[in-house]
């Protein structure tokens, strides 16, 4: 049997990515202690990796495709087919940030007075070449992990990733310019992406996981509607394209159902009431595709 082999975030990206898998419909299975995953799909298997080292093992062929940050991407200055961007972090549905952050009580207030200080990171690539896009020569040093400590201690600065900046508030950092913006990307070993059974084993996967993502800030409504309130009901109803409408038994009553933004409920749904709409029923999505 065919095979896709894949690589995904181990870490703090493991419980949204598996759960993502499994809103696009792929049950993943990993034991405690093991770093194996399978799938309910007998042609998916792979393993978990950290994030920073999935890039360099997708494009030596290790593995077809994987998962990993753009900043990883570039960090490791790999060739790979970059097929989606895959926007999620581990709290939420949006990118995360590279930022660049000084002790909050220094001197340093913006990147040019970095000039010949030091700077540590797990990023180095991407903090150097950050650094020369600004005309500014530092000493960048690589960092083993609890980069926030050493700011201010054993060095003038950190570049970090951060998703509410909470951390480095807690360390007392503050935040003196955004590197760049990072999020997931399904990405694809060359020579894998040129065979045609994996290429359209890769296309499909790729539909299903964007339509989880898309299907995250979306919501199913449905609801009953007198004849006499359907017009004003549809003047303030969304829909992706237009809201269906279906004839009940009873001639003087409509059921529409349509999909909307999931933060628009809780305001829209007491405005639909008000207008006449009973049987209100909102409801979750797995997939839009």
């Amino acid at each position: 049997m065919k095979k896709l082999k894949m690589a995904l975030p181990k870490g703090s990206l493991q419980e949204s990515t598996t759960t993502l898998f499994e809103h696009a419909g792929f049950k993943i299975y990993s034991g405690s202690r093991s770093y194996n995953i399978t799938t309910d799909d007998p042609e998916l298997e792979g393993v978990l990796l950290r994030a920073q080292e999935i890039p360099k093992y997708v494009e030596m062929g290790a593995f077809d495709i994987g998962i990993s940050g753009k900043d990883w991407i570039t960090e490791n200055r790999v060739r790979v087919v970059e097929i989606c961007d895959l926007v999620y972090s581990k709290q939420g549905f949006r990118p995360v940030k590279i930022v660049l952050a000084a002790p909050a009580r220094s001197s340093i207030k913006k990147v040019e007075d970095l000039q010949g200080k030091r700077i540590a990171t797990e990023l180095v690539n991407v903090t150097r070449d950050y650094l020369k896009r600004k005309k500014v020569s530092a000493k960048v040093e690589f960092s083993y992990g609890a980069t926030e400590i050493k700011a201010g201690k054993l060095v003038d600065a950190i570049v970090e990733i951060t998703e509410t900046g909470s951390t480095l508030i807690s360390h007392d950092l503050e935040i003196i310019d955004v590197v760049m913006e990072s999020v997931p990307k399904l990405i694809v070993n060359r020579e894998s992406w040129q065979d045609p059974w994996k290429k359209e084993k890769i296309e499909n996967l790729a539909l299903l996981l964007k339509g989880a993502l898309e299907a995250e800030n979306k919501a199913g409504l449905k609801m009953n509607v007198r004849k006499k309130d359907l017009e004003k009901i549809l003047a303030i109803l969304p829909a992706m394209k237009k809201p269906t409408i279906s004839s009940l038994t009873d001639d003087n009553w409509f059921a529409i159902e349509t999909i909307i933004d999931k933060h628009a409920a809780k305001s829209l749904i007491p405005e639909l009431k008000k207008l006449g709409a009973q049987g209100i029923v909102e409801y979750p999505l797995n997939k839009v595709i």
